[in-house]
């Protein structure tokens, strides 16, 4: 057995060891605290810098959130394969969420006629789930949609949260790839 482990060992890849990564707890504080991080800026734009939220941002940002507090579960029980599952689908299904809903804005902003398309003034979650009445201070909608006077190296905040919410969902895809192909499991 001894001379099996050792031959596996000498012959593992590198996409080996990225397989074995979601068992550990540091890749998933580093997703952790990267969404959590953009969380706090947002908010940080939001209160201190007065860049109001819109119907599409505060859906992004509710996207963001989800990517983080999986994030966390996958930090909290990394070695429990059901937590893993749950940590994943939650992170995919988030960060596709918060895509689309940056690639959303975005068609606002640029193609959509504003007469026929325009933002709601309160956000459409679950009657189970009124986010925007429970904290109004992160959910509540206090901007428009056509709104473009932020931007960071000649590109707006949808254009911004397009990229990294296609960032954390490529990361997302290839490493549960790698994880399904190389070790076998999730």
């Amino acid at each position: 057995m001894k001379l099996y482990k050792n031959k596996m060992s000498a012959g593992a890849t590198p996409l080996h060891k990225i397989a074995s990564w979601p068992e550990f707890r540091w890749p998933w504080l580093l997703l952790a605290l990267a969404a959590t991080g953009l969380v706090i800026a947002a908010l940080f734009m939001q209160h201190v810098q007065e860049l109001n939220p819109c119907e599409q941002c505060i859906y992004q940002r509710t996207a963001m959130i989800g990517i983080a507090l999986f994030a966390w579960l996958g930090f909290l029980m990394p070695q429990l394969m059901l937590a893993r599952i749950v940590a994943y689908a939650g992170w995919l299904y988030s960060a596709w969420a918060g895509y689309s809903a940056a690639a959303y804005h975005l068609w606002l902003q640029r193609d959509a006629n504003p007469l026929f398309h325009s933002c709601a003034a309160i956000p459409s979650f679950p009657n189970w789930a009124p986010l925007h009445e429970w904290l109004p201070s992160v959910f509540a909608i206090t901007g428009v949609c056509g709104d473009d006077g932020w931007r960071f190296l000649s590109l707006n905040m949808p254009e911004w949260m397009r990229i990294i919410f296609a960032i954390f969902l490529a990361i997302g895809v290839i490493t549960l790839l790698i994880r399904i192909v190389y070790a076998r499991r999730i």
